[in-house]
C-alpha cells in the first residue's frame, strides 16, 4: 500500500528544508526527499563552507597585514590548511545534523534517495512510490560549465572543487568575477595564491551599483588580485587558457582553474516530462504568483524558478509556499531581498541600483557617505568603502541601499527593513543611531540625499 503524505518536498536545500519544516509546523504530514546530504548545495558545498574558509583565511590575512597597525605583534605567522579544511567540514557537519534534528522536531520524514515524478500525485524514491496531495519541487541549481573546459574538480574546478583543494595553488585563474568567483578567489589570494580573474563583462560583480563595483575592484587589486575585464576564455589545453581581450589573444596558465560563470537550474532526472512540465529556455520552471506550475498541486521554489539564486530568497519562498498550501496568503517583497558578497570588505545591497532606477524612468536622488570618516571605522581601522542610498526624487521613498565596507552583510538589514516598510530617506536619516557604530554611515548617507550630512 502506497504511503500518503499531505506534502512531499523534493530537495532539502534552503528552499526545500524550510518548506518541509514550515509544512510540519502547520500540521501537514510532510516528507522531504534528498539523495545527498541534508541542506543541499548551500550547507554542504556552497554558502556555509565558503564562509567558513573566508573567515579562516581572513583571520590569517588580518594577522599578517593589519594587526601590527593596532600594536599587536606576532612571531612566526603560519597557517595549517588541512586544519582550516577540517574545521570547515565540522561546521558543515553541524549544520546538516541540525537540519535532521529540525526534521525530527517537526515530524518531517526524510526519504533518502532520488525523487522522480511519476504522476501529479506520485513521487518514486529509489523505486518505492509515495503519494502526496501537494508536491514541492526544490532541487536547486548546479554550476554552469564551459564545453571546452573539462571539470575534474582537482585542477579544473567548479566552486565544489575549490572548496576541497588539497593544497594552496601557486597560481589560480578564476573564470568569472561574480560573487562566487571573487569570494573563492579571495580565500586563496589571502593564503598566498597569485589569483587572476577573467570576466566577460566590463565590471566585476555585475549586479552591483557601478560605483560600488569599481571601488571593490580597486580594493581587491590592492590586495594583490588581477582582473581582465571584457575578456573571455576561447580555448583551453588543461589549465592553459587562451583568453581573448579587445580582439587580442593571450595565453594564461595556472595550477588551478576555477570556472565560476554562474549557475543553472538543476532538474535532471526529476521526471518533469511525466507530468507535462517543461522548463523555459533558461531552464527555469514556469510558475504563477502562487508558485504553482502548470499542474496546480505541484509547486516550484528556489533556484529552479526565475530570480536571484540566493539562499535567503529560497528561505522566504519555502515559508510562503507552505503557508499557501495550508490556506494562507503570504506576500514576499522581492525588492527587499538583499544580496551580499563576502569579500573583505564585504559588499551588500538591497533594492535598485542608481542605473536600474534611472532605466525605469524614475526621478532619482542619491546620497553617500564614506567609511573613512565614520568614527567606529576609524577606531577599528576598517575605513575602506562607503554607503550609497538611492531614493525617489519626488516621493523620497528609498529605492536602494548599497554598502561596501566592514560588516556590510549585517548592516544591510537596516536597508532591508527600510525598503520593506517603504521608508523615506529622511525618515531613515532622522532615526537615532548608536555612536560610534558603522551603521551611522547609513544615517549620514540618508541625510546626504538631502544635502545635509552632519559629519561631512
Amino acid at each position: 500500500m502506497t504511503e500518503k503524505f499531505d506534502v512531499i518536498v523534493i530537495g532539502s536545500g534552503p528552499a526545500g528544508y524550510v518548506a518541509a519544516i514550515r509544512c510540519g509546523q502547520l500540521g501537514l504530514k510532510t516528507a522531504c526527499v534528498e539523495k545527498g546530504e541534508l541542506g543541499g548545495t548551500c550547507l554542504n558545498i556552497g554558502c556555509i563552507p565558503s564562509k567558513a574558509l573566508l573567515h579562516s583565511s581572513d583571520l590569517y590575512y588580518q594577522l599578517e597585514h593589519h594587526f601590527p597597525d593596532h600594536g599587536v605583534q606576532a612571531g612566526h605567522i603560519a597557517f595549517d590548511f588541512d586544519k582550516m579544511m577540517n574545521r570547515k567540514k565540522e561546521v558543515v557537519k553541524g549544520f546538516t545534523q541540525g537540519v535532521g534534528a529540525l526534521f525530527q522536531k517537526n515530524k518531517v520524514v526524510h526519504l533518502k534517495g532520488t525523487g522522480i515524478l511519476k504522476s501529479p500525485t506520485i513521487v518514486s524514491v529509489n523505486g518505492t512510490d509515495f503519494e502526496a496531495s501537494s508536491i514541492i519541487l526544490a532541487t536547486g541549481s548546479e554550476p554552469i560549465r564551459l564545453p571546452f573546459l573539462p571539470i575534474d574538480e582537482k585542477r579544473i574546478v567548479t566552486s565544489t572543487g575549490a572548496l576541497a583543494l588539497e593544497s594552496i595553488p601557486q597560481k589560480m585563474i578564476v573564470v568569472g568575477a561574480g560573487a562566487i568567483g571573487v569570494e573563492l578567489g579571495s580565500v586563496y589570494s589571502r593564503l598566498g595564491s597569485n589569483v587572476t580573474f577573467v570576466e566577460f563583462l566590463p565590471k566585476i560583480c555585475p549586479t552591483m551599483d557601478e560605483v560600488i563595483s569599481k571601488n571593490l575592484q580597486q580594493i581587491l587589486e590592492k590586495q594583490g588580485m588581477t582582473f581582465h575585464l571584457n575578456s573571455k576564455v576561447v580555448a583551453a589545453d588543461g589549465t592553459r587558457l587562451t583568453v581573448e581581450k579587445e580582439g587580442q589573444k593571450m595565453e594564461m596558465e595556472a595550477n588551478v582553474v576555477l570556472c565560476s560563470i554562474g549557475r543553472r537550474p538543476y532538474t535532471t532526472g526529476l521526471g518533469l516530462e511525466n507530468v507535462g512540465i517543461t522548463p523555459n529556455e533558461k531552464g527555469f520552471i514556469p510558475i504563477n504568483g502562487r508558485f504553482q506550475t502548470k499542474i496546480p498541486n505541484i509547486f516550484a521554489i528556489g533556484d529552479i524558478i526565475d530570480g536571484p539564486m540566493l539562499a535567503h530568497k529560497a528561505f522566504e519562498e519555502g515559508v510562503a509556499v507552505a503557508e499557501l498550501i495550508a490556506g494562507g496568503s503570504p506576500i514576499i517583497e522581492y525588492m527587499a531581498i538583499p544580496n551580499v558578497v563576502y569579500t573583505n570588505p564585504e559588499v551588500a545591497a538591497v533594492g535598485l541600483t542608481e542605473a536600474e532606477a534611472k532605466a525605469m524612468g524614475l526621478n532619482v536622488k542619491t546620497g553617500s557617505f564614506p567609511f573613512k570618516i565614520n568614527s567606529r571605522a576609524k577606531c577599528t581601522g576598517e575605513t575602506e568603502g562607503m554607503v550609497k542610498i538611492v531614493a525617489d526624487g519626488i516621493t523620497d521613498r528609498i529605492l536602494g541601499v548599497h554598502i561596501l565596507g566592514a560588516h556590510a552583510s549585517e548592516i544591510i538589514a537596516e536597508g532591508v527593513v527600510a525598503i520593506e516598510k517603504k521608508m523615506t530617506s529622511l525618515e531613515l536619516g532622522n532615526a537615532p543611531h548608536a555612536h560610534p557604530t558603522f551603521s551611522e554611515a547609513v544615517k549620514e548617507a540618508a541625510l546626504a540625499v538631502h544635502g545635509r550630512p552632519i559629519h561631512r
